[in-house]
């Protein structure tokens, strides 16, 4: 038996096990709606798409591409707008844009809260861990956007590779 990588002697650690646990519940939160919508669709028709904040749309039309967004964040921070959860869509291999602002994190919690409307919306599903990706419902609304709209939203992340 191998144990995880995380409790490993080469490699991570148990800070890291703490860090991953430590968004776990308000991961799992979203892990859950996205399946309970899943499970019970409650649109029958393009009539019933609900709206969606310039965050949620900015999120749908940052991930139309690649379609895999994850929830991170780190306890190992100093500053506490660091060390909050954000979303982090991945836009091209091993390159996200990032949806966190350190100066007002008000702005961290608005996409938290886009990314909690996209879930109710069915347009967002759980994959495992902390990662989501799109719904085929998700690339299809994602494909109606479009960027000069949202470049408000968009201006309000920034790329990590």
């Amino acid at each position: 038996m191998t144990l995880p990588r995380f409790f490993s002697q080469s490699g991570g650690s148990s800070s890291e096990l703490e860090e991953l646990l430590s968004g776990l519940p308000t991961i799992g939160a979203f892990a859950r709606l996205c399946a309970n919508v899943l499970a019970q669709p409650q649109r029958e028709s393009a009539a019933a798409i609900p709206e969606l904040s310039g965050e949620a749309q900015a999120i749908l039309w940052a991930a139309r591409q690649r379609g895999i967004l994850e929830i991170k964040g780190t306890n190992q921070e100093v500053e506490s707008p660091k060390r909050l959860l954000a979303i982090y869509v991945e836009v091209d291999p091993d390159c996200f844009l990032v949806f966190r602002n350190r100066q007002d994190p008000q702005v961290t919690l608005r996409f938290l809260d886009g990314f909690r409307q996209l879930c109710e919306a069915g347009f967002i599903m759980h994959q495992m861990g902390s990662e989501f990706s799109l719904t085929r419902s998700g690339f299809e609304q994602a494909a109606g956007l479009e960027e000069a709209a949202l470049q408000e939203y968009l201006e309000m992340g920034y790329r990590l590779e």
